[in-house]
């Protein structure tokens, strides 16, 4: 146990390390820092108005809002939120996100490396995470906050699972689903890369149990109430897909990285298809190649003397097989597999490389223990953290800090007028151009009255209508499925304008409006998943707490 805690701390120290620079003043020029910026701030304001699950970020698009929230993933704006309350800024929010996940992230797969190849390969398998260069890519460079906290969860649910698989505790089948659900709630493209390898580690497990149907059986259950506990996000996010627009604007073909850029160590700021130069690094990293060259050569060389030569062949097989899919020779895969265009980048499954590549390097240990040299497996772990530290500890130091506040984001035209996304994707097929800003949330487009504004949130707003005549009223929200008004408490008839806006009309005389953006059939069914998937876990959890009490 003393030895379990000294390692965590040790692991913990050199993600602590490589997090530092996240701890300066100011914030890391990155390619989506400054979106993530924007979106903390409007999603704190529709939590603090009230809505526990925001769908709509009411301030972007000049005023006319848009479903931004139904779409990206909740995670980071949750943690983001809750430093918040805590009167810290949403720029350090931001980074204290990727910091906290990093450790995260490290703590969990030494603990899934090490039920592998022990306390001191687990450690090993750790730092090379930690320390691969796609890992700082995503944080110094990238700034893409969902996919570091992705990358933490997804070894915490390969422990719990793996956890499960060799005790059958129900403990860890719950933490598999919370976990599942969690890299899910964290990146849904990573999510889905994940998955698909998550479901070939589960099957090789399988394979090597015994109890075969018994683990099948329940392997369904965990991604059952996983996907069920997330469907709040995950299902409106795919099937409301057609209800905006701008989400395919990237070409698969143009982000193919070249096999040199795989191998070669290199460094840049730019973005993916700039071509060489600046251009974003695209390399496994020397450190992960090695580990994977040289626990490929022992595995071979002690094959019938190490009990976990199986594994370690598996995830060779699986290092050779996502390198291949990162080559354009593998352009018909892509054409021709479901869903793989959704991953957008061919170059993402870095993601799942480093993972590889880290967790062989653990192996590399756990085989010489087993062999003549077992006396110099101190030195050569050693060797290996000191090789990834000194590889890597480089990539960690942004060019510079942009010492701003967030009013610098909050209140600037060019962060937010637009839909804080490329491309202005995520705005509603209704949407027409974007109109000019209206300083009132209604406005008569036929007809007159006065307007008393009484309330104004993210997702509902109430007024008092004094109408002197027959009236048409609009309201200067962008139109999407769910919203809705109500004259003094009835469901209105609306109508979508030539904008994408929706209007309704109003008989003289005195009314209360209230305009809400309500939940459709579709969103009141992933509640209920939510909900049901959620009383399932606590009352399983319940279960295993008075079990553990009995004993």
């Amino acid at each position: 146990m003393v030895k379990n805690i000294f390692a965590l701390v040790v692991v913990s120290f050199f993600a602590f390390i490589t997090g530092l620079p996240l701890l300066h003043k100011g914030l890391p020029p990155t390619h989506d820092g400054e979106y993530h910026v924007v979106r903390f701030y409007e999603f704190d304001r529709a939590l603090r108005d009230g809505n526990w699950y925001p769908r709509w970020a009411a301030d972007l698009n000049n005023g006319y809002g848009v479903p931004l929230f139904n779409y990206v993933y909740p995670l980071p704006n949750y943690v983001a939120s809750f430093f918040h309350s805590f009167g810290i800024s949403f720029i350090d929010a931001f980074k204290l996100n990727m910091f906290f996940a990093t450790i995260i992230g490290s703590a969990f797969f030494y603990l899934w490396a090490k039920q592998f190849w022990g306390q001191m390969g687990g450690v090993v398998s750790s730092v090379f995470y930690t320390f691969s260069p796609y890992h700082f890519v995503e944080v110094y460079i990238r700034g893409s906050v969902g996919e570091v906290w992705a990358l933490a969860f997804f070894p915490a649910f390969l422990w719990s699972a793996t956890k499960f698989f060799v005790s059958k505790r129900r403990f860890y089948f719950l933490l598999s689903s919370v976990f599942l659900a969690l890299v899910i709630f964290s990146h849904n493209i990573l999510a889905l890369m994940f998955f698909f390898f998550a479901l070939s580690y589960v099957v090789f497990l399988i394979l090597q149990g015994k109890e075969k149907k018994y683990l099948m059986l329940n392997t369904l259950c965990i991604i059952l109430i996983g996907l069920g506990l997330s469907a709040i996000f995950w299902l409106p996010a795919l099937l409301e897909r057609n209800l905006v627009k701008g989400l395919e604007i990237f070409d698969v073909v143009a982000h193919f990285p070249d096999l040199y850029q795989l191998l070669i160590p290199s460094w840049g700021s730019g973005f993916s298809g700039e071509g060489a130069g600046s251009s974003l690094s695209f390399q496994i990293g020397i450190a992960n190649l090695l580990a994977a060259l040289l626990s490929s050569l022992l595995v071979f060389i002690y094959k019938k003397k190490n009990k976990n030569s199986v594994i370690v062949l598996f995830f060779i097989f699986l290092f050779f097989v996502i390198f291949f899919l990162m080559l354009k020779v593998s352009l018909p895969i892509w054409q021709t597999v479901p869903f793989m265009n959704y991953f957008q980048f061919p170059w993402r499954l870095l993601s799942l490389e480093i993972l590889v590549t880290s967790f062989l390097a653990g192996s590399i240990v756990q085989i010489i223990s087993q062999t003549k040299l077992n006396k110099l497996k101190p030195f050569i772990a050693l060797c290996l953290i000191a090789l990834a530290f000194l590889l890597g500890i480089g990539y960690t130091k942004p060019a510079h800090y942009l010492h701003r506040d967030d009013n610098y984001y909050i209140s600037r035209p060019n962060f937010i007028d637009g839909t804080n996304s490329p491309g202005n994707a995520f705005n509603t097929i209704y949407f027409k151009g974007i109109p000019k800003k209206e300083k009132e949330k209604i406005t008569f487009i036929k007809g007159k009255g006065s307007v008393e504004t009484k309330e104004i949130k993210a997702e509902s707003y109430l007024f008092n209508l004094k109408v002197d005549s027959e009236s048409k009223i609009q309201v200067n929200t962008a139109y999407f499925p769910g919203w809705s008004v109500f004259v003094n408490g009835a469901d209105t008839k609306t109508d979508l304008t030539g904008d994408g806006l929706f209007s309704f009309y109003l008989s003289k005389g005195n009314h209360k409006i209230e305009v809400r953006l309500v939940n459709t059939p579709l969103r009141n069914f992933v509640l209920l998943c939510f909900f049901t998937s959620g009383a399932i876990i606590i009352v399983l959890f319940i279960k295993v707490l008075f079990a553990t009490i009995k004993r």
